[in-house]
């Protein structure tokens, strides 16, 4: 049989992948054939004429059908880049969201200025770490605790703290929140909890429903559930006017946790956009 050429085995794959419903066929199987060939995407597009080698040729008709099922591309790959680090994921974890890197954003823009001291923030519900090691990689002066109640998240943001050379400065904790935490007087707490309403969990798209840790999702009966918690229990780990940020789901969830920050003596509450202009993400002071 001959030996097929990178333009031919990218058509066939787009071909799988548009069968399998996908929208971003082309541009996923783009990406699939980039992380075999450890280059950027746009590099698999400068020879495709070349013969790919049957060892490559396998291994992407896997990828391929790994995708096909609806599996998350960034598993597939095996890491994702956020906010300019990249963070190694396993099926422990949930694939970073690009919304998530605007609550990044907020949380360094409440940090104090650097100065004589060094700063401490918390991150609950670390999963990859993505949160973390971004704070740290943004701030040197800052030093992070990343939480996960799931021991095998804990390990795989251990290792990325370790890959990103940050393990001196981003400490990682299995917990169930707050719950085993010294009181530290940090300077922030941020977190991307589980936020879904269980009866909402069932209905996501197969990438999620399938592929995600539930209890990186759910969020019990209302979503609120580990929000309500934090609200109620963060501000005693926090210096004084140290910040708390917080993803949600978004809309009416958003003013929801608001009112709950509100409720439990935050001060300053405040509300921001996500990307595309939804309000989700609630911050307020201690």
């Amino acid at each position: 049989m001959t030996a097929a050429t990178f333009a031919a085995e990218l058509d066939a794959a787009t071909t799988v992948l548009e069968a399998a419903g996908l929208s971003s066929a082309r541009v996923d199987a783009e990406w699939l054939l980039a992380g075999l060939l450890g280059v950027g995407r746009v590099s698999v597009r400068m020879d495709l004429a070349e013969t790919v080698p049957a060892p490559i040729a396998e291994r992407y008709a896997h990828a391929v059908s790994r995708r096909a099922r609806r599996e998350p591309l960034q598993r597939i790959l095996g890491w994702e880049e956020f906010r300019g680090v990249r963070v190694r994921l396993t099926d422990a974890v949930l694939v970073p969201r690009p919304e998530t890197e605007t609550l990044v954003e907020w949380a360094l823009a409440l940090l104090p200025p650097p100065g004589a001291r060094r700063l401490l923030a918390i991150d609950l519900g670390t999963g990859s770490g993505c949160i973390a090691c971004a704070l740290a990689s943004e701030r040197p002066d800052l030093d992070v605790i990343a939480v996960d109640v799931s021991p095998a998240a804990a390990a795989v943001a251990r290792d990325n703290t370790r890959a990103l050379g940050l393990a001196s400065r981003v400490g990682v904790v299995a917990a169930d929140l707050l719950d085993g935490i010294r009181d530290l007087g940090a300077d922030l707490i941020v977190s991307n909890p589980p936020y879904l309403p269980s009866a909402l969990v069932p209905e996501l798209p197969p990438e999620v429903r399938i592929h995600e840790p539930r209890l990186a999702l759910d969020g019990g009966a209302d979503g609120l559930a580990l929000i309500r918690r934090i609200a109620t229990t963060a501000r005693r780990y926090l210096r004084p006017s140290g910040a708390l940020a917080v993803e949600t789901a978004g809309g009416d969830q958003t003013e929801a946790a608001a009112a709950l920050l509100r409720a439990a003596g935050w001060d300053r509450v405040a509300v921001r956009a996500d990307l595309v202009g939804i309000d989700r993400f609630v911050a307020g002071r201690a």
